[in-house]
């Protein structure tokens, strides 16, 4: 790949990164479908590590599948193209570790505004299933460049 077509990737990746984060926030802050038109009189607090995870987990055939869905699986689907973008746009490439912490400090930011703003719950089990995603997103991430690098010597060869 040409150094003008990685910089244009970079600046696409880094437009549709920002609108991603722009989204995240709106679902988890303001979106009326998350209940979240107005905020509580008190805010929410979960710091039991699996307390929700099994509570939704335990009661699934008495709550709708969107809500066992959205909570159990919908966390990480959220936060994967987090974990997969953030290598791309930064300079350095972001290694393991760097990604699934920038994941998890950018889910507490997300859980802190719950808790400040009142809206949702400030849940421990987000924070896991967040950073989970994250980490499947680099993974993801990582896969897909390997591809790209067997598909590019390929291509040369056959030239």
């Amino acid at each position: 790949m040409t150094v003008n077509k990685k910089k244009a990737v970079r600046f696409g990746v880094k437009v549709f990164f920002y609108l991603y984060i722009i989204i995240i926030f709106y679902f988890v802050l303001l979106s009326e479908r998350y209940g979240r038109e107005t905020g509580y009189q008190t805010s929410h607090v979960n710091l039991v590590l699996f307390k929700e995870i099994q509570r939704f987990w335990n009661y699934r055939h008495l709550l709708s599948f969107e809500a066992v869905l959205t909570n159990l699986f919908g966390n990480i689907f959220a936060f994967s193209p987090f974990g997969f973008m953030l290598p791309i746009i930064a300079k350095n490439g972001r290694g393991w570790i760097a990604t699934v912490f920038s994941t998890f400090i950018f889910s507490l930011v997300i859980e802190s505004c719950q808790l400040f703003m009142k809206v949702g719950v400030f849940d421990v089990d987000d924070l896991l299933l967040n950073t989970v995603g994250g980490a499947i997103g680099y993974i993801a991430y990582r896969i897909s460049l390997k591809g790209y690098r067997t598909y590019d010597r390929w291509k040369c060869k056959k030239k």
